[in-house]
């Protein structure tokens, strides 16, 4: 058994495919596939389950992952013992709902390519619960999602609040509401509203806050990035966590406005979560203090959010202490 072995059953296992895997392993797939069929063969089980769509991990091989990832970290560490100077250089996978882009993901990612510049950084848009499989089958390294606070966090992964902030309505700046100081769910009702795709988690939000009533017309959505360009072309209004609106592009330049709802005192939490292991890569784990530095510096929290011992929100300490995004100068938050 050869570590690149572990390391292509990892890069297949992360990109859900052996042409993509071979791609990026600068190897032929006929040459790739011949390997890991020699690792099952060794090992006397199949890793991979082969289908039209793609690979991915077998149950046997979902068994067998974690002990895989021990490996290539003890690897790595004994790499870093040895001074090994090229020691983080496998590929960190990050999903993320499009929260918080401008403020925390883009200098996150900048910052950490100075860093570590032989590790590459892949981000991947994508739905909530599509982030959580990937989590658990090793197709992402790190996920950057939505969490509506007082919901239970999920006990399979490793939940970090980094910023959280209120359910805003992000509009044009020559709309009618954007006179106003607040608006109502009557209000929103008037106005064509795009919506995240069920399985959002500001999808479910809209819903409650407008306690099941549809609105004059609506559009459906992936992502904050996309929504606010809807709204910057005049096709309506959406709801998104301020984070995800406050200092972006659109936002400086005055093409879109944000406004609090009337009565409502729900916040958004933007946690970075990743699956439960007793070995995390040395780059994931890299990659993970990064984006908790950048949040401590735009003034969130940053304690374990779920956790005890005085993680979270209502944690003792003072880096728990969650400052709410939008109630302090923009200077401030987006330097």
């Amino acid at each position: 058994m050869r570590t690149e072995q572990l390391e292509y059953i990892a890069a297949v296992t992360r990109l859900g495919s052996l042409r993509r895997a071979a791609e990026e392993l600068r190897l032929s797939q006929p040459a790739l596939s011949e390997t890991v069929r020699n690792l099952e063969r060794e090992l006397g089980v199949d890793l991979l389950d082969r289908k039209r769509s793609g690979a991915t991990m077998s149950a046997a091989g979902q068994e067998l992952l974690p002990h895989i990832v021990n490996i290539l970290d003890a690897v790595d560490r004994l790499r870093a013992a040895a001074g090994e100077q090229h020691r983080i250089r496998r590929m960190v996978r990050v999903g993320t709902v499009n929260a918080a882009t401008v403020p925390l993901l883009m200098p996150v990612v900048r910052e950490f390519r100075t860093e570590h510049p032989l590790t590459q950084v892949e981000v991947v848009g994508a739905q909530q619960s599509d982030i959580h499989r990937s989590l658990l089958e090793g197709g992402f390294d790190l996920g950057l999602v939505n969490h509506l606070e007082g919901d239970d966090m999920p006990a399979e992964f490793e939940s970090t609040e980094l910023l959280r902030g209120r359910p805003v309505v992000c509009l044009r700046a020559d709309s009618p509401l954007a006179a106003r100081t607040e608006v109502s769910a009557d209000d929103l009702l008037t106005e064509p509203l795009i919506a995240m795709r069920s399985g959002y988690v500001m999808h479910r939000y809209v819903h409650r806050f407008l306690e099941g009533r549809s609105p004059a017309f609506a559009y459906s959505t992936d992502g904050a990035e996309m929504g606010k360009l809807m709204v910057a072309e005049g096709l309506g209004v959406t709801v998104l966590p301020e984070f995800s609106v406050v200092g972006g592009p659109l936002e400086r330049q005055g093409a879109i406005v944000c406004r609090p709802l009337a009565g409502d005192r729900a916040r958004v939490l933007l946690v970075l979560r990743r699956r439960r292991s007793e070995a995390v890569p040395l780059a994931a784990r890299a990659l993970h203090d990064t984006f908790v530095r950048r949040a401590r510096r735009l003034g969130g929290g940053t304690g374990r959010a779920g956790g005890s011992e005085g993680d979270g929100p209502e944690g003792n300490g003072p880096e728990e202490a969650v400052a709410k995004i939008g109630t302090r100068p923009r200077s401030e938050l987006y330097t």
